[in-house]
């Protein structure tokens, strides 16, 4: 309201648990009801991971595919209903880098994204007689946000103790410009990161021979880190 020309009644924030599924129907009618359409939805709801499989308890891997993936997609059913019905709008999916790849203290994050990859790139080929709705998949590398501090361990109780540097990472506001250039330009899937992890990306995508030989090589020092707790 301070920094722009939007009045009260053109903003609305709703409360969102994208694990009570149940509820997703009623906040889709509740933002309908106030604006009267949803021109886009942007899916940027998850938590990351950050601890080894074999030491990892089996219900996180559960609690990450109901809140990254299961969630995300309940409340896209939603909102793509009114879409159809107005044969217009965007659907924008907060990927990840790691929907692409793999890493190591990331199973389950990687899991969770690489469903969303192949959730939205299936749902794109569905609606090929909507060519005004667009599926937008955004896959960011690392990024300045609360996500370390926030993250699942190995098991649901615990929590990360040392979130680590987050000064080298991408600045918040350089993703969501191009985050909204993406969106804007109906790109069907944007790679957002600095370098050297954009340049993994193009290995993983065109040498994945040569990208295997490299994550393993950093994900061992990876490792040796995390249980150094560094």
């Amino acid at each position: 309201l301070e920094i722009s020309s939007l009045s009260e009644k053109e903003i609305l924030v709703l409360r969102l648990d994208l694990t009570d599924r149940s509820s997703h129907e009623a906040a889709t009618n509740s933002v309908l009801k106030h604006f009267g359409k949803i021109d886009v939805l942007v899916n940027n709801g998850g938590r990351s991971q950050r601890s080894l499989f074999v030491d990892t308890n089996l219900d996180v891997y559960s609690a990450i595919m109901e809140l990254n993936y299961l969630g995300t997609i309940s409340l896209t059913k939603h909102v793509l209903n009114h879409m159809i019905q107005r044969k217009r709008g965007k659907i924008v999916t907060v990927s990840s880098v790691m929907g692409i790849m793999g890493a190591p203290l990331a199973s389950g994050y990687c899991a969770s994204k690489h469903a969303l990859q192949g959730f939205f790139n299936s749902l794109r080929t569905e609606l090929t007689d909507y060519p005004e709705i667009s599926i937008i998949n955004i896959c960011p590398g690392p990024v300045q946000s609360k996500i370390i501090q926030n993250v699942f361990t190995e098991n649901l109780a615990k929590s990360l103790e040392n979130s680590g540097d987050q000064s080298h990472k991408m600045p918040t506001d350089r993703c969501v410009r191009l985050t909204l250039v993406s969106t804007a330009n109906d790109l069907k899937e944007a790679w957002i990161s600095d370098h050297p992890y954009l340049a993994v990306c193009y290995l993983w995508q065109y040498a994945p021979t040569w990208a295997w030989w490299l994550m393993n090589r950093m994900g061992k020092r990876r490792i040796q880190n995390f249980k150094s707790g560094v």
